[in-house]
């Protein structure tokens, strides 16, 4: 399994894609360790060219790594603008790899998507799964440019000795989340739309399908508490599921969130619309025996980042 302990006392730490929902919560997390974390915006540094990046790294040093950068989107942008995702992730993934080889950092982690696993995976989803059927043809583009990141890291760890590491995570949502009904998940989406109803006093809402499928999410804080955990103390070739094992139906979902929102309309379901995958659900077991375990219970984060939501809306 790979359990060598590294300290990040006292080290410069790379959060690269620190505005994003997972990147922001790894350096939120990451300042309870007494390490320097480095950051860099957009205008500050282009992660798709090559040269900035080396320069950057040739610059600044850093001890360590968190690879949360990568052009995300929806089933609409991934099926729109497949070259863009794919080449995109992969000159971001593969320009900070290289870099952190060539300036000796110590550790390096990548953060993948659980979109990695074949559309049809046994349930629930262990790491072996990966590269065993054909992958979901909706975001199979950034679904490449990810498992081409951990092979990336696997081969730097074969031929150079690098101690990069690979995790995955499940369904996030929480603080920075995105609430883009057009873009966004399914989650941060239904928080949206209860507010809406709420507002406008709508009698209901309406969900698509018959509401009984079911998905697991994890709070963006708690990722970032599992990535920090990974980083310290894991330390082998196999990337590693990071779920919360907290599955609920769709149906239940949008009735945990209008509660939080004091929504009182009702909950309406249109079967006539598809249901998707019936079940999706990320074995975590690897990640538990290691000693890790998710803190922030789906109830109390949907509770939070529907005060959250509530703030950037009003």
């Amino acid at each position: 399994m790979g359990d060598r302990r590294y300290s990040l006392s006292g080290k410069r730490i790379y959060v690269a894609g620190h505005n994003g929902m997972v990147g922001s919560a790894i350096a939120r997390r990451l300042a309870r360790e007494n390490c320097a974390v480095l950051t860099a915006t957009r205008s500050e540094l282009d992660l798709v060219n090559q040269s900035a990046v080396e320069a950057w790294f040739a610059d600044n040093k850093p001890d360590a790594v968190f690879l949360a950068a990568a052009k995300v989107g929806g089933i609409l942008a991934n099926d729109t603008l497949p070259a863009n995702f794919l080449y995109e992730n992969l000159m971001i993934e593969a320009n900070i790899i290289q870099a952190a080889h060539h300036n000796k950092v110590e550790k390096l982690l990548f953060l993948g998507s659980s979109c990695i696993y074949p559309k049809f995976a046994n349930q629930p989803i262990a790491e072996d799964q990966l590269l065993t059927g054909p992958l979901e043809p909706t975001n199979e583009w950034y679904a490449v440019a990810k498992i081409a990141g951990i092979k990336l890291c696997q081969a730097y760890r074969k031929q150079h000795g690098a101690d990069f590491i690979s995790a995955m995570p499940t369904n996030l949502y929480g603080t920075g989340d995105n609430y883009d009904l057009a873009t966004s998940h399914v989650l941060p989406a239904l928080i949206r739309k209860v507010y809406e109803a709420k507002a406008a006093a709508a009698p209901s809402i309406t969900l698509w399908g018959s509401g009984t499928p079911l998905r697991e999410f994890m709070h963006a804080d708690d990722c970032a508490d599992a990535l920090v955990f990974l980083m310290q103390h894991y330390s082998g070739h196999d990337h590693v599921n990071v779920g919360s094992g907290q599955e609920v139906t769709i149906r239940d979902l949008a009735l945990m969130i209008a509660r939080a929102s004091g929504y009182v309309g009702s909950i309406d379901l249109d079967p006539s619309k598809p249901d998707g995958t019936p079940r999706k659900l990320m074995d975590s077991t690897r990640l538990g025996a290691m000693g890790w375990q998710p803190a922030i219970a789906l109830e109390v984060g949907i509770a939070r980042t529907v005060a959250e939501f509530r703030n950037i809306a009003a």
